[in-house]
């Protein structure tokens, strides 16, 4: 901890996934602070919260702001959280006795409960998603296309495989991608595999600009990275999918959050659809 501006402590007594989720899309906000982040996970004695206070104390005794952002709900860890020198926010303990007053329960107050198996069902369903994906990523199979929840198509780069990993990973829907490509855009067809199931698809464009600079990085100097042929393979994809009514969105400036959320809610697959 040598650095020098404010610092950021995500602590969970699980995998600290929710706390740096939830603490990150607090500090987008102050988008000129550059914060030294740190994550702690499993966190689950009153002996490592101590420990952890005297770093962040050691911290803040330097002249830093320190945030320390928890998902920790066993009631005594927090208050030797709270007890530290940094600017303390309980991202649970806040909003727990408001839950227990409106749901008439005490909750739980067992951790992990967000990204372990507290859930099997769930669990399982996500992997089983990750797996799909994995076999059908950039049209590798065509095997068992039928109980695909959704097919996403574009040209080569355009955001397709991280998409098809994120949607299965975080919602569990089973995703299979195929690349368009050359003989699709001068056919003004769908790959053969994918035509009985266009209901199933969505697809994916780009900018010119920004999809040759991808490219680039991948293979400089060739035809597949220029200028003309992204924007040539681009204009195509989107009257390929205008031809066919299938659904589209641009994917330059948007992140794979951002393109996931507007898929989900734009065809209305709803998680853990019956296979």
């Amino acid at each position: 901890m040598t650095g020098s501006g404010p610092a950021a402590f995500f602590v969970s007594d699980s995998t600290g996934i929710t706390a740096e989720t939830l603490g990150n899309t607090l500090l987008t906000q102050f988008p000129g602070q550059h914060f030294e982040r740190h994550t702690v996970p499993f966190l689950t004695t009153e002996q490592q919260a101590r420990h952890l206070v005297a770093q962040i104390d050691v911290v803040v005794a330097a002249g830093r702001v320190s945030m320390v952002f928890s998902t920790v709900v066993d009631p005594g860890i927090r208050s030797i959280l709270a007890g530290s020198q940094g600017s303390f926010v309980d991202l649970f303990g806040t909003y727990l006795p408001q839950l227990e007053t409106a749901l008439h329960t005490a909750a739980s107050l067992r951790p992990g409960r967000a990204h372990g198996l507290g859930d099997a069902l769930r669990y399982q369903s996500r992997m089983s998603a990750v797996e799909y994906a994995m076999e059908h990523d950039d049209g590798q199979s065509i095997r068992a296309l039928e109980r695909a929840q959704l097919i996403l198509i574009a040209p080569s780069r355009c955001g397709k495989t991280p998409t098809s990993m994120y949607l299965a990973l975080q919602h569990g829907i089973r995703t299979a991608n195929f690349p368009l490509v050359d003989e699709d855009f001068e056919h003004r067809s769908l790959p053969a595999p994918i035509a009985p199931y266009t209901h199933k698809c969505f697809g994916l464009t780009s900018q010119s600009l920004r999809l040759s600079q991808i490219r680039q990085e991948r293979r400089p100097g060739t035809v597949y990275a220029s200028l003309a042929q992204c924007g040539w393979e681009l204009r195509n994809a989107e009257d390929l999918y205008t031809r066919h009514g299938i659904p589209h969105l641009n994917s330059a400036s948007m992140s794979v959050e951002e393109i996931s959320a507007t898929i989900l809610q734009q065809t209305q697959i709803q998680e853990h659809d019956p296979v």
